[in-house]
């Protein structure tokens, strides 16, 4: 468990009211919870959980769950007031057997021997500190959700099988055993329900996870019998670690067993769903609320896959943006799927400060819709983010500054008394910007040489940027750069108006300039990157430009 302590959040009436109409998905999910406990003894936790196959490193989906129930936890917490206690699990299935051998990992040839083994049994590829494969991804799961401060405890699938905190449901699981088998069989087919159990025991001999049919099921002396992988009939007790459930029946003896009132999971769960309630329901458990997610797409549009490894992981994502705007990524319409890859991130990144930096002027309704509350429980830190993640990416692009200290000599220049001490998450937006350049962008900028409109385009836009006074700030410019494009006809846009009456500016000239300039289609508004820039370093680039010393 974490030493982190829940959120103080604000309890004042106002918060409360305006929190039992709340449109923000968090709340809709939070008021099903209020109506589930609400004759409850209030002293019972109500029981949030989240689940974890460590088959493979975690990725970004799986901290999404975390962060998500996260969200609905801090929603129910204000809608009653904090006066019920709240508990989130983070329960990892860490002994089932390695089915496939991960593609990720290292030497995967040495793994082969340890295929349908438990997780906890297979050896860590990556060496270290870590007994087990299972382990080791355990770990680098904690080690995130530590570091974003999350309030959860983790319970490892292993320990609750062989310590015994599980017996008395698999021993209840014995004694309704065709019950189970009941709910299971029908959504089976033929071939498969003739073999199918929900037991699976661990082989006494060679320690796989066994997929076989029970000779007999003892219920009241809690065994099953089944032939191992050699043929030798074998009696094992369902108790201590000797046999654990397959992953449908798994689910709901989970939830029975541990009282869970929510979970959520992806949209590859939902046609199980009613299987894993009923599977509950007969072991005497209540099925929790359930939240059903789209799934994160690579950019291809595949889904994720721990064992494949595509997508983002955790921690690249954290190499280049602060995990607020992963967690922004998370908030933003769950049910619908989402391309998760390099290119969302500074997108998500600006969308965050926009969001945080509006927080504290807002009413109390939009406060609650606001990602920001939802993102950090309420306690929305104050922020001042002078310059966007977007616009660093272009001020390094145009600079070629490989250290802080370089763009930390515009940004103070633009805004004077901007320090990286006195803004430390400009600050690390500016390391975040010059990693991201140097691996996604730098590699893929193509320059265009100008032609003879492109050539005149540029003369004329020198000089208005020569007639201006150095201070001038990124409107002025910004008037200028449109000026220039509205008495030439390939930049005019006729179902535009400008202030004159005279057509408008297409947008063709933007991406003109960002492609001569920066070598990229795209950009922020460009009189406020001149701003930031600079003029004089401005027409130093346009120079470049005209004399053919930019196009590749």
């Amino acid at each position: 468990m974490t030493d982190q302590s829940l959120t103080p959040l604000d309890l004042s009436q106002e918060f409360i009211e305006a929190a039992r109409t709340s449109k923000a998905w968090p709340f809709e999910e939070a008021r099903k919870l209020v109506k589930r406990v609400e004759k409850r003894d209030s002293s019972v936790p109500v029981l949030f959980e989240t689940g974890y196959g460590p088959s493979g490193l975690p990725h970004i989906g799986t901290f999404g769950e975390v962060a998500r129930t996260t969200m609905v936890r801090t929603a129910f917490r204000l809608l009653t007031g904090d006066k019920i206690p709240t508990r989130l699990i983070c329960f990892s299935d860490d002994m089932d057997g390695m089915r496939k051998i991960p593609e990720n990992v290292p030497d995967r040839a040495a793994l082969e021997p340890y295929l349908q083994m438990p997780l906890t049994v297979v050896p860590n590829p990556f060496g270290g500190e870590y007994e087990s494969f299972g382990h080791h991804n355990n770990a680098m799961l904690r080690r995130f959700l530590n570091t974003f401060g999350f309030d959860y405890e983790f319970i490892s699938a292993t320990e609750y099988y062989k310590s015994g905190q599980f017996d008395e449901i698999l021993l209840r699981a014995v004694e309704r055993y065709q019950k189970i088998m009941d709910v299971m069989l029908p959504t089976l087919g033929e071939e498969r329900q003739a073999t199918y159990s929900p037991f699976l025991p661990i082989s006494p001999k060679s320690g796989r996870v066994l997929y076989v049919p029970m000779k007999n099921v003892d219920a009241k002396e809690g065994t099953i019998t089944f032939d191992d992988e050699d043929g030798t009939e074998t009696t094992l007790s369902v108790t201590g670690g000797n046999v654990k459930l397959q992953w449908k029946p798994d689910f709901g003896a989970r939830w029975a067993a541990l009282g869970v009132d929510f979970e959520m999971f992806g949209k590859d769960h939902g046609p199980n769903m009613q299987v894993y309630d009923k599977i509950c329901k007969v072991l005497g458990g209540v099925a929790p609320e359930h939240y059903v997610y789209e799934l994160f797409l690579d950019d291809k549009g595949e889904k994720i896959s721990k064992s494949k490894g595509n997508g983002l992981t955790i921690d690249e994502w954290l190499t280049y943006a602060p995990t607020e705007s992963l967690a922004l990524y998370m908030f933003q319409k769950p049910r619908t799927a989402k391309k998760l890859h390099f290119d969302v991130i500074p997108k998500a990144v600006d969308e965050y400060y926009t969001f945080a930096q509006k927080f504290a002027q807002m009413p109390v309704e939009q406060k609650l819709a606001n990602p920001a509350w939802h993102i950090h429980s309420g306690a929305v830190p104050a922020i001042d983010m002078p310059v966007p993640f977007a616009m660093l990416l272009n001020l390094v692009s145009a600079s070629n500054a490989e250290n802080k200290d370089v763009l930390w000599a515009f940004i103070s220049r633009y805004a004077p008394g901007v320090t990286a001490e006195t803004h430390p998450h400009l600050d690390a937006l500016v390391g975040f910007a010059i990693r991201y350049f140097d691996d996604f962008v730098k590699p893929s900028k193509v320059f265009k040489a100008p032609d003879d409109v492109e050539r005149a385009a540029l003369e004329a836009l020198d000089a208005k940027l020569a007639a201006l006074a150095e201070g001038a700030d990124g409107a002025a410019i910004q008037d200028e750069v449109l000026s220039v494009a509205r008495s030439i006809e390939r930049y005019q846009d006729h179902n535009k108006k400008s202030p004159d009456g005279g057509p408008g500016v297409s947008v063709t000239w933007f991406s003109a300039l960002y492609q001569l300039l920066l070598g990229q289609e795209k950009g922020p508004r460009f009189g406020s990157f001149v701003a930031l820039y600079g003029i004089a370093e401005t027409r130093e680039m346009i120079r470049k430009a005209l004399a053919g010393e930019l196009a590749d």
